[in-house]
Parts: structure tokens; sequence; C-alpha cells
């Protein structure tokens, strides 16, 4: 369906774009003045006569003059969620956005230390952080002493996992990184650590190629297992990269190449590669996850604990972020009635001086 977008594009692309159809990116955008062709950049989805600014499409003109009209072809939303997952490779991923309800609320954060309990500590340290700690999320001692304890560890100790590091070098190339503060570290232009911590942790497909059979959309050729597969389950990828090519015959001229690969849910490969001879393609790596199959959970009870997860992983990042911020609260009513009162006594001394 053709989605007419008037831009109307100052200097500063200040104008706004009236979205006539209900759509899902990306847009191909045709620019009517100077006929110069090119892509929206964004892959969102955007309300029928919702305002969008201009900014956010990144339309450029490759020819002297301002846009006037961009006219683009999209394809229009479908009345169910579509499977898989669309991701834009490098370093400006999309990220999925972690439901923010979850990091305040304690039955998830109870159940994201079980996960993290369960599910990473066999690999992953947080020295940082002690058991007893996780009383500030609801849980007495004995709790924590039955439930998340196994290896003879004392509820007052940190986090520790037995693995040796020289093993850990044999195994996977390199000692699996303390998650003490992995949430706030991976803080980027692109979101929050828990963003990414949420996006990376239900990104993983099969790769056959790869030593551990998995590989990850948002982290390419990482040395880490899908450990929650059993729960997810297996899910393949298809991989789409152009790329600009120059014709081996002297004096060549420049074209697109696109190659994709295909991994299904077993990880088995396949590529295939073309020439690209319609449209204005543009240099870039687009992934694309199928529906996971096998697993224990449907998606959405999935990706439900990867929130809880996510949740506790961020707590544990800074354990006293919720207190600081009460406290905090406190202090500015003290400085504000302090200020007044000080204010006060400030024009009492000085009343009868003129």
């Amino acid at each position: 369906d053709l989605v007419c977008v008037d831009a109307g594009l100052g200097e500063e692309a200040a104008g706004f774009a009236t979205i006539e159809e209900e759509v899902v990116g990306p847009l191909e955008a045709w620019l009517e003045r100077g006929g110069v062709g090119d892509e929206f950049a964004e892959v969102e989805t955007y309300p029928k006569g919702e305002r969008v600014h201009a900014r956010r499409f990144e339309v450029r003109a490759e020819s002297e003059g301002d846009v006037e009209v961009a006219v683009g072809r999209g394809v229009p939303r479908a009345t169910e969620p579509t499977a898989g997952l669309g991701l834009a490779a490098g370093d400006a991923v999309r990220l999925d956005r972690v439901p923010t309800e979850k990091l305040n609320d304690e039955g998830s954060l109870q159940n994201g230390a079980k996960l993290f309990v369960n599910y990473c500590l066999g690999c992953h340290s947080a020295q940082l952080m002690r058991y007893n700690r996780l009383t500030d999320l609801g849980l007495n001692e004995a709790q924590i002493k039955n439930n998340l304890l196994f290896t003879g560890t004392k509820v007052g100790d940190t986090m520790r996992i037995a693995m040796a590091p020289a093993d850990a070098k044999d195994w996977f190339g390199a000692l699996p990184p303390d998650l003490s503060v992995n949430a706030r570290a991976r803080s980027s232009s692109s979101g929050s650590g828990s963003d990414w911590l949420y996006t990376y942790l239900r990104s993983f497909y099969r790769d056959s190629t790869r030593a551990t059979g998995w590989n990850n959309a948002i982290f390419a050729n990482v040395g880490m297992p899908h450990v929650l597969w059993e729960l997810q389950g297996s899910r393949g990828a298809t991989i789409e990269e152009i790329k600009s090519v120059k014709d081996g015959a002297p004096g060549g001229a420049h074209a697109f190449a696109r190659t994709v690969i295909s991994y299904d849910t077993d990880g088995t490969r396949s590529e295939k590669t073309e020439k690209v001879t319609e449209g204005h393609p543009h240099e870039g790596t687009d992934i694309k996850l199928t529906a996971a199959t096998g697993g224990k959970l449907s998606q959405a009870a999935y990706d439900e604990q990867i929130a809880d997860l996510t949740a506790y992983l961020t707590y544990m990042s800074d354990p006293s972020a919720k207190t600081r911020v009460r406290l905090g609260t406190w202090v500015l009513i003290f400085l504000s009635i302090f200020s007044l009162l000080a204010w006060w006594l400030n024009r009492e001394y000085w009343k009868d001086i003129k």
C-alpha cells in the first residue's frame, strides 16, 4: 500500500510528517524534488494520523534543494504479531524496552533472583553482591538458605562461582564476566543496560558453525551458550547483508550485492548471494529471528521470565537505588523547608534596615 508522507522539511528538518496509513517500517522513500531515492532508517510502527517529527525518518537529500514531499511504500501492519524479531546489526542496534513495572515489583525480583541462581551463577559470579542483601526483596535468611544456596555457601557470603579461571578459558575461551554491575555497564545511546540484557537474552538462535551451537543477534559470535534454551526452545535466523561491490572489469562501476544467510532451528546454515538490481539499496545488515519451537514455555511466558531476570540484574547493579531515591525525596523536602525558614529569618533580621 502506498503511504503518503508530507514531510515539509526545512533547513533543520523541523517539519512534521503525517502517516496516512498504519504501517510497519522500514519504508522506502522516493524524494519528489530531484527524484533522489533514500530509505527511512527507522523500523517503527506509527498509528494512522500520528504526527511524527520528520527528523525521525532521517530523510536525506542527495541533491541540492530541500525535500518537499516523500512518498513511500510500506508493509501494512499485521493484525497479529509477526513471528520473529527484526534487529539491525551494528553499533546502533534496536533494543526492545524492558517492562519497567518489573523493575520495582517484589515478586518479579524474587523470581529473577531464583532464575539467576539456577541458570547464571554456575558460570557468572556477582562478587559485589551478598546473599543476605536479598532480604531487601522480601526474603528472610531461612528462605535464602533453603532455596538459593546449594554448595554450602553461607548467607553472608558474596555470590562467587567454583569454576576455576583456567577451566573457564579452556571451555569458553575466556572467563565469563562478573555480572554485579553488568546492567549499568551495558547502557548506550541505543537504550539502557536493562534494555540490552532483555533483548540479548531473547535473541539467541541456532548456529551449527559455533562451538556452542548458538549465536546471538545483538552479540555476534558470543561465547556464551543459550542456557535458557529448554525454556524458550530453538529458533533460526535470517541474516541479510547488503554490500557495495565493484565490477571486476577495469573501470567497472560500483554495484550492490545482497547476501542472505539462513539458519534453521537445528542450526543448519545456507547462503545465497545475488546482485541488487532494483530499488535504492544501502549498505547494512539486518537480522530476523524465526519463532521458537520446542521450548517448555510460550514466547510470551518466556519473555515474562526474562523480564524478571533482567529486573533482578538491574537491582543487583545498584541495590541501594530505591533507598537512595526515597532518602533523596526527604532531603529535598527538608531543604525546601529549611530554605523557607532561612528566608523568613533573614527578613526578620534586616526588616529595620533600609
